[in-house]
Order: C-alpha cells, then sequence, then structure tokens
C-alpha cells in the first residue's frame, strides 16, 4: 500500500486534548434488495463494492479526489492490520478479507469500509473533542452517498441494519479518553457501570489486575433509535465531559505525589535513552509520559507528537513501512523512533 502524503489527523492535539485524544463518528448503512453481509453471496459484495467506489471516486464532488480505493484481499496481513492499527477499520474488518474493501482519505480521517457487518460503514476520525465536526464531515459524505445509492430506509425504523441496536440514525459515536488517574483509583469498573446504565459503553477490560494498553478507554452511545444524530452527539458529550472533569481531579492529586512524579520521570528517562523497546512497553510507558506533558510535569514535546508516536511505533505499522519482521529488530526501530520524537522532552 502506497503511502498517502500529508500529516494525519491522528498526529495532531485537538481539543481538550489532556484527556481527550480522539473522536469517532460512525454511519451505518445497507443498500435496499441486497442481502446484509453475512448473508450475502460473492456476486451481491462485488456488486456493492462497485456501487460504494462509484459513489465515491466517479461523483462530481471535490471529495472523489481525495480518497485512495483498496481491495482487502490484495493486502498483506501487515498492511490490514496496519489499517486497525491506525483506527481506520475494525478487527472484524480484516478477520477475513474476502468480499471487502475500503476508501480512505488522504488524512486518513475518513474511511469507508464496505462490507463490514454493513454495506456501507462511514467513519470520520478527529483529534481531540470534535464530536459536532466529525459528525458534520459524516452528513455531509451520508448525503454524496445517498445521491447514488439506494439506502434501506423505513420510516418507523429509519435506517435498516444487520443489528437491530444500530437500527434509526444508524450512528455510533464515540471518545477515546486517557484515564491513568480514574484506573489507578480502582473506580474504572464503577465509572463503566454507571455509564452502561445511561445508555453508553466504555470499552476496556476490567478485570482485575488487567488494564487497557495505555489507559486508553472508548466511550460511544449505544441508542440509535428514538433520538437524532444531534441529540445522540449532545449527550455524549455531556457525559464524556464529566468523565474527563473526574480524571483531571484525580490525576492531580495523584501527581502531588513523589511516587507518581517518580515513575512519570522514569518513564521519560527510559524512552529517551532505551535502545529496545516492545509494544506493551511503548505503550505503558508514553502513557505516563502523556500523563506527565498534560500536567505539565513535562514540557518540549507536543500532546499531538504523542498520538501520533503511538501509532506509528505499532507493530504491523512498523512492519508495513520498514519490511521488518523480526520482533527484536522491530523493539530497535521503535526505540529509534521514539527516542528521536522525544529528544526534547524536558523535567519541568
Amino acid at each position: 500500500m502506497n503511502e498517502q502524503s500529508g500529516r494525519k489527523w491522528y498526529e495532531k492535539a485537538g481539543e481538550s486534548p489532556e484527556v481527550v485524544c480522539s473522536t469517532r463518528v460512525r454511519l451505518a448503512r445497507n443498500l435496499r434488495g441486497v442481502p446484509f453481509p453475512d448473508r450475502a453471496g460473492p456476486e451481491d459484495k462485488a456488486r456493492v463494492i462497485e456501487l460504494a467506489r462509484g459513489a465515491v471516486m466517479n461523483s462530481n464532488s471535490v471529495i472523489s479526489r481525495e480518497f485512495s480505493f483498496y481491495q482487502l484481499g490484495e493486502l498483506s496481513r501487515e498492511e490490514a492490520v496496519s489499517l486497525c492499527e491506525r483506527h481506520m477499520v475494525s478487527p472484524d474488518f480484516i478477520a477475513d478479507r474476502r468480499g471487502k474493501a475500503v476508501l480512505i482519505s488522504a488524512d486518513e480521517s475518513v474511511s469507508i469500509m464496505v462490507n463490514e457487518e454493513d454495506h456501507i460503514r462511514i467513519q470520520v476520525l478527529r483529534e481531540g473533542q470534535a464530536v459536532e465536526e466529525a459528525l458534520e464531515t459524516a452528513d455531509r459524505i451520508d448525503t454524496l452517498l445517498s445521491e447514488n445509492l439506494d439506502y434501506a430506509f423505513d420510516r418507523e425504523l429509519g435506517y435498516l441494519t444487520q443489528c437491530p441496536t444500530n437500527l434509526g440514525t444508524g450512528m455510533r459515536a464515540s471518545l477515546t479518553l486517557h484515564l491513568p488517574g480514574i484506573t489507578e483509583s480502582g473506580s474504572i469498573g464503577r465509572v463503566g457501570e454507571n455509564l452502561s446504565k445511561l445508555g453508553f459503553a466504555l470499552r476496556g477490560a476490567f478485570g482485575e489486575g488487567s488494564r487497557p494498553a495505555g489507559d486508553m478507554y472508548q466511550i460511544s452511545n449505544q441508542i440509535s433509535l428514538g433520538l437524532s444524530e444531534k441529540e445522540a452527539a449532545a449527550n455524549l458529550l455531556a457525559i464524556a465531559g464529566q468523565v474527563a472533569e473526574q480524571e483531571k481531579r484525580v490525576r492531580t492529586a495523584l501527581l502531588k505525589e513523589t511516587g507518581w512524579q517518580d515513575k512519570v520521570a522514569r518513564a521519560a528517562g527510559v524512552l529517551r535513552t532505551a535502545r529496545l523497546v516492545s509494544g506493551q512497553e511503548a505503550a505503558e510507558l508514553l502513557s505516563y509520559v502523556r500523563l506527565g506533558l498534560a500536567q505539565g510535569f513535562l514540557s518540549g514535546v507536543d500532546l499531538g507528537d504523542i498520538n501520533g508516536l503511538s501509532v506509528r511505533v505499532q507493530p504491523a505499522t512498523l512492519t508495513s513501512g520498514t519490511g521488518k519482521t523480526e520482533p527484536e529488530e522491530r523493539d530497535r526501530i521503535r526505540a529509534d523512533i521514539i527516542r528521536e520524537t522525544l529528544k526534547d522532552l524536558n523535567i519541568t
């Protein structure tokens, strides 16, 4: 796969970057008269791919020139996994790459997955907190596609989707939050339970002794029927804002402790000097560095640099970009990239 030029969305910081790392808005759409992907045959899937590709690439819209088209079956395993690491497709999408395709914008902020769980999955990604902007972009692309595609729609149920939970607007919006404070306090499980009662999901491992890589969690709406897209987005912003404020209070108290200051300082020191860094170690130590930068304990590096670094050092993305498949060789290259990116990192 050819590298697309320009700065990517995940290399920027965005609004409220201290806690909110990224925004995602996804719209699920299906074509009238065509079986859902799990019941569609090869010919049906090929037809959907050509219709979706034509709706984007052959349109008169200026955005048609911004997209590149990829048949998943023509990508290597590393290239496909790298798409996941860069958040452009879901893990389920690449589990079986037959009869699937994706259109990706030049800055990788928009991907249109074809024949995932639904025929069309429009996904818009933005740095920081940008739900309204992401929704506006998703709606614009949805309108463009609807001019050329016959969507399956019911007046009472809204957009028809393979999973009943996506009926209605077919929209899922989410914010990825960095929550080391709430995780360390032991209250992340309770936060997840409370969010579930309100119709939101907090994605992450809550089992004893385990935590998501880098203390990253995704809050998303679970209800799409009976609410407008704007109402669902506003509810998400309100709930995520409460969680972010709780996180800020807890982490402020944490970094008053010498033990936590030492964790942040040690993480910075290791990453600035190490010659071998595994993927898991990078995620853990970059979480401390991100925390230190957000709280002003560290300086000299932008949070956008950390966002970009977290993606660039993922295993498949490293392999896809360098051709190196041996774990130790990847660990060496990962360490080199991290040292170069963090060369100006200072303890304040």
